[in-house]
């Protein structure tokens, strides 16, 4: 039997496409959102809106949620680095290794388990009840920084500074081979494989577009040490840019060589720095992580055996 359930859209939910704000306020994972939307279930001010329309103040959403099978994530006492708390946020240092939020094959251990532990369940409702709080991700093998949103309101402006390229994501990575120039950038569409649907790929087939700029810091023999700026947020975009350029990073196992070099367990890469407005407070906030002990390691090989 269908659980009928309504809401009016306020702040901040206003602006937010219908998948996103059905997924929060309902607590449901967006996928499953978008599934019912699909069969015809979901309606906006008396109306069936497709996936994708943006809610306004004052609109009236009307689903009939038919059974589910869900995860959900549990609180767990794991150890995380937080940089930066407050009522509305905090930033934490995700170590290599750590899934961010759990799915089908890791159902626990990740930083969302720790985080509702952490700050005892508050985090935003915005992207449901598996990624609670998380604003942007990294991939399980990278390292560093993330914000995370306390309110639905802090959650849904820090989502706009990033769609409005004004939130600074800065990595740095150790990649196979030497680069001609010091300084560029990679603007090139990525969409899903279409040789292999678990990966992504530089491709003009239902991709969008991805902007990385790059600065090389400092160059060795077969390696390079670089800074990279995310301008667009697309999945394994650093990865697969690097890639496609024919400099995969160093110990990625699945855009790279197969290959674990200098003792890595995954791709050596590190989100160094972040730097966004207060979504409250409008202050400027910025950090910057200390290298994790795989990165250094890396690097000290490099200079004792690879110097150029």
């Amino acid at each position: 039997m269908s659980d009928k359930r309504t809401f009016t859209v306020e702040q901040p939910r206003v602006g937010l496409r219908l998948d996103v704000a059905l997924a929060g306020f309902f607590g449901i994972s967006r996928s499953f959102a978008q599934t019912v939307i699909a069969q015809g279930l979901v309606f906006v001010n008396g109306k069936k809106a497709p996936k994708n329309h943006k809610l306004n103040l004052g609109d009236n959403v009307e689903a009939s949620l038919p059974p589910q099978s869900e995860l959900r994530a549990t609180p767990q006492a794991l150890e995380i680095s937080v940089l930066y708390e407050d009522e509305y946020l905090l930033v934490v240092d995700k170590p290599k290794g750590m899934v961010v939020h759990p799915s089908a094959g890791n159902k626990d251990g990740t930083l969302v388990n720790a985080l509702l532990y952490h700050c005892k369940g508050r985090l935003s409702t915005i992207n449901g009840v598996i990624r609670p709080g998380i604003v942007h991700r990294l991939d399980k093998d990278t390292s560093g920084l993330l914000v995370v949103a306390k309110t639905d309101e802090s959650h849904f402006k820090l989502a706009r500074q990033i769609a409005l390229h004004s939130f600074t994501r800065r990595y740095e990575a150790v990649c196979d081979g030497g680069f001609s120039r010091d300084s560029g950038e990679i603007d090139l569409p990525i969409g899903r494989s279409v040789k292999d649907r678990k990966k992504m790929a530089v491709t003009s087939k239902s991709s969008k577009a991805a902007l990385t700029r790059y600065r090389v810091i400092t160059k060795y023999n077969g390696y390079t040490h670089i800074e990279l700026t995310l301008e667009t947020g697309r999945t394994h975009q650093i990865r697969v840019h690097l890639s496609h350029q024919g400099h995969p990073i160093t110990g990625d196992t699945v855009y790279g060589r197969g290959k674990n070099p200098f003792g890595l367990k995954g791709q050596c890469l590190f989100a160094k720095y972040i730097e966004f407005i207060h979504p409250i407070t409008g202050k400027t906030l910025a950090f910057e992580g200390e290298y994790p002990e795989y990165f250094l390691k890396t690097l000290s090989l490099l200079e004792s055996a690879y110097k150029v």
